[in-house]
């Protein structure tokens, strides 16, 4: 028998009791049982561990250098053994992990609910959420300084994987109580936006490259007076009632706003992106990466059941090449 736990636990308890057949008494093993623990630690350490006479054991010089040891030992065991078992198996994940979300798009509403998931399920990690472009965000995930990205993609890109998670609806937002054509009740064509004064995201934003290429296709120029890249911005500028905006319903989103911007679906042609999950190619995703990576995917399943949010729902299967 090798030196394991067990017979350093015999050890310690023979030289604590001053006698074997109490130390067995206390083990609840048989008497030769203890016997051929000791014996075990002596054959392995060649020197003898305990004297033994009438009056009981004793340890000798080697034997209380190997108690000393072995109490060090079996207390750190006892430790670690309390400390898990008050444990979660959440517990054991940590540290940081770093997640991007393309501006103004649906996935850019469960910042906060992602946040507060993560605190509550996995406390030890550390969350890092970025709002930004999705060139941005794709090249931080490419180089692995970022996780992974919720993003707009054209088609595939180098160093990455695209996974599509869902497919948006462009909607006009517009302010409470503007005036819209007859017949907008649900949707509203895209021609019946010419005259609006539009805010619309920069050119380098992948919407407004879509927003332009549709209106060049029925042959309009809009009305664009203002481009802003601050989702807050936007919505107080519609609030106010500067403008109009063309974009995925969940821009409209705004928890306590007691004047909702009106919203509706485009058509005439409608309007359609696909926001993807970005993730590195040649890089592998830490634990706690997958940890939150299952509560944002959770959180996108939720956006489908939950119904409140206007034209989003499941891509198709060729919606987005890898």
């Amino acid at each position: 028998m090798t030196v394991n736990f067990k017979t350093l636990r015999s050890f310690v308890t023979a030289v604590d009791a001053k006698s074997l057949s109490a130390a067995a008494q206390q083990l609840r093993v048989a008497q030769p049982a203890l016997s051929q623990h000791i014996a075990s630690l002596e054959e392995h350490f060649k020197h003898r561990l305990l004297s033994r006479s009438n009056a009981g054991v004793t340890p000798t010089r080697v034997g209380s250098e190997l108690y000393r040891h072995a109490q060090i030992i079996l207390n750190h065991l006892e430790q670690m053994e309390h400390e898990l078992a008050n444990r979660s198996e959440a517990s054991f994940i940590s540290g940081p992990v770093s997640v991007g979300l393309a501006t103004y798009s649906t996935a850019s509403i469960l910042s906060m609910p992602l946040l507060q998931a993560v605190r509550r399920e996995y406390p030890e990690i550390n969350l890092f959420i970025n709002d930004n472009f999705g060139l941005v965000l794709s090249e931080m995930v490419m180089t692995g300084r970022m996780d992974m990205a919720i993003i707009y993609a054209a088609g595939p890109m180098k160093g990455v994987t695209l996974q599509p998670l869902l497919t948006e609806d462009l909607c006009l937002i517009a302010p409470p109580g503007m005036a819209l054509p007859p017949g907008s009740e649900q949707t509203i064509a895209l021609r019946s936006l010419a005259e609006m004064d539009l805010l619309l995201p920069s050119r380098t934003h992948f919407l407004r490259r879509l927003i332009d290429e549709a209106f060049a296709g029925i042959g309009v120029t809009p009305r664009i007076t203002a481009e802003i890249e601050s989702a807050a911005t936007l919505r107080q500028a519609i609030e106010a009632g500067v403008g109009a905006t063309i974009l995925p319903s969940a821009s409209a989103h705004e928890p306590g706003v007691a004047a909702r911007p009106l919203v509706r679906r485009i058509v005439e042609p409608g309007l359609q992106a696909t926001v993807s999950l970005c993730v590195p190619d040649h890089l592998p995703m830490s634990d706690q990466a997958r940890a939150v990576l299952d509560i944002l995917r959770r959180q996108i399943d939720d956006l489908f059941v939950d119904g409140r949010l206007v034209g989003i729902r499941a891509p198709e299967p060729d919606a987005m090449p890898r």
